[in-house]
């Protein structure tokens, strides 16, 4: 089936959760590590270059922006655990993402995004347990995967798949390489809950529309 997600559009960016939109939309969270290649991933699902920027500085993005897709919204959390960013910064990045993790109604799933060559940091963990305390499905992508030979890669991903037990799900992902594309597309279709017989309309604001098929 075509990409419905390729229909995705920006539609604003937020420094408190009352400025988020007020309806019934289930929204996907990205989450992760700076610099662990979360816009990377975003843009390749989506089938855009440019949808969520690439800084080449880590630690940049500094409020949660907001993308419409087919059925719903993704919104893109701010990079953790840049030690150059001054302290205070960091504390209102902290406070932002676990409001939104604590209090967003919408949120139906959280996809962390773990480079493979530094997995389950402390900050991964913290993530997961405000995942396991809402009752929040979690996706792993171990990004960049093409860093790592073929066997090395699958014993990184078994590793983390043990520690993760049955709390949440990964796989292997690389932007570079499209590997796991497929199945990170249809995992995040499943979420939101997009029928593979529809069709799709870009509206105002990359919000997507669901049109079936006749």
């Amino acid at each position: 089936m075509l990409n419905p997600f390729a229909q995705a559009g920006f539609i604003l960016s937020c420094a408190r959760l009352d400025q988020l939109p007020v309806d019934a939309l289930p929204e996907i969270a990205f989450a992760g590590r700076s610099n662990a290649g979360k816009s990377s991933a975003m843009n390749l699902i989506c089938s855009q270059k440019q949808l969520a920027r690439v800084s080449k500085t880590p630690g940049r993005t500094q409020l949660i922006n907001l993308f419409g897709v087919p059925g719903g919204r993704f919104a893109d959390l701010p990079g953790y655990g840049y030690a150059e960013v001054p302290e205070q910064v960091r504390r209102d990045w902290g406070k932002l993402i676990g409001q939104y993790l604590e209090g967003r109604q919408n949120l139906v799933g959280i996809v962390l995004i773990m480079d493979i060559r530094h997995p389950m940091t402390d900050y991964d963990k913290q993530m997961l347990a405000w995942a396991g305390h809402r009752g929040l499905r979690v996706h792993c992508l171990l990004t960049k995967a093409d860093k790592l030979g073929f066997g090395a890669a699958k014993t990184q991903l078994l590793k983390v798949q043990k520690e993760l037990g049955e709390d949440a799900t990964g796989q292997l992902f690389s932007s570079e390489t499209r590997q796991g594309l497929p199945e990170a597309q249809k995992l995040l279709r499943d979420w939101i809950g997009i029928d593979e017989t529809a069709t799709f309309a870009k509206v105002g604001g990359g919000l997507g529309e669901l049109t079936p098929k006749a």
